[in-house]
């Protein structure tokens, strides 16, 4: 089987690339190294998946349908996995329009060289963020979408032109509504990473009141794993999560207790405006579909992620 996997180079990429790659799985990668975070890390992530045989690498954007079509048309690809996007709830703010670029016309771009080659099954990164704000928990697939933030309203956009999509030209395509992924080689502007990579100072936004249901990435590379082995039919969207939410203080108390944060001063600030309170994902549809072990709990992640962050240090 011959994968694109979109995103390659970014958090959830890397580590699915590096996963199947392990599997014997050829890849075919493809990421626009953009600097929204330090571009390094991107770098190192693509160094070590290009020690692998199986693993082509190609640079570019997306939304540059002319440059994409070409990986499509050289390359007989039998599955698409979508995780190229603009990420970032906050930055998506102050810059939407890179937002609509990558995450709306490079969705659309993929969804139709994918119809035009006929690729057998097409699986693409939602967020829990279209659910937006919610008061009944957990949250279910079935719940309506609100977005609070350009960021999720893009996601909510790429699952609409998904399922007309597989309805009219009877694709399979799998939609994942990731709710915080987090583990080795994480983003550094996501809280865990951001926490642990600071020396003297912290913001945290809403005193800490937030929780959040985190996902660790290891859960997240064998469920693309079983998904690829099951070849879902039509369209289907799944939470991706533990169902067991943690407040961010706890959190910080978790890492804490791990490596030493005793001079860290923590600033306690407002809600963020693009900031939802909580999430909590009902993780059942997921678990039952794919005969999914538990979740890692979230000690054992942390742990996990502390032990990697020390051998990179």
């Amino acid at each position: 089987m011959k994968i694109l996997i979109t995103g390659c180079c970014g958090f959830i990429g890397f580590n699915i690339s590096k996963y199947l790659l392990d599997k014997g799985f050829k890849i075919i990668g493809v990421d626009n190294l953009n600097d929204y975070y330090n571009v390094k890390i991107k770098k190192e992530r693509l160094k070590e998946i290009r020690k692998y045989k199986n693993f082509k690498f190609n640079k570019l954007d997306i939304s540059n349908n002319k440059q994409l079509k070409k990986i499509f048309v050289k390359n007989k690809i039998n599955t698409v996995i979508n995780l190229a996007a603009q990420a970032g709830v906050r930055y998506s703010i102050d810059n939407p329009r890179k937002y609509l670029l990558s995450n709306t016309v490079g969705f659309y771009n993929i969804l139709e060289n994918s119809r035009i080659k006929s690729i057998k099954n097409l699986i693409f990164a939602s967020s829990s963020s279209v659910y937006g704000d919610k008061s009944k928990f957990p949250i279910k697939e079935t719940d309506n979408l609100n977005p609070k933030n350009f960021y999720g309203l893009t996601k909510k956009n790429n699952e609409e032109m998904a399922e007309t999509y597989s309805n009219l030209y009877k694709m399979n395509i799998c939609g994942l509504r990731f709710f915080t992924v987090y583990g080795e080689w994480g983003r550094p502007d996501m809280f865990m990473l951001k926490y642990i990579n600071s020396k003297k100072k912290f913001n945290l936004f809403n005193k800490g009141e937030h929780y959040r249901d985190f996902t660790y990435i290891k859960d997240v590379n064998l469920i693309f794993y079983k998904l690829l082995k099951k070849r879902l039919k039509g369209y289907n969207i799944f939470n991706v999560c533990s169902n067991n939410p943690i407040k961010i203080t706890k959190i910080i108390e978790k890492i804490n207790s791990y490596l030493d944060k005793k001079n860290m001063k923590i600033n306690k600030l407002g809600l963020q405006r693009a900031d939802v309170i909580k999430t909590h994902g009902d993780n059942k549809r997921i678990k039952k579909t794919l005969k999914f072990r538990d979740f890692t709990s979230i000690d054992d992640g942390i742990l996990s992620l502390i032990d990697w962050y020390k051998s990179k240090i």
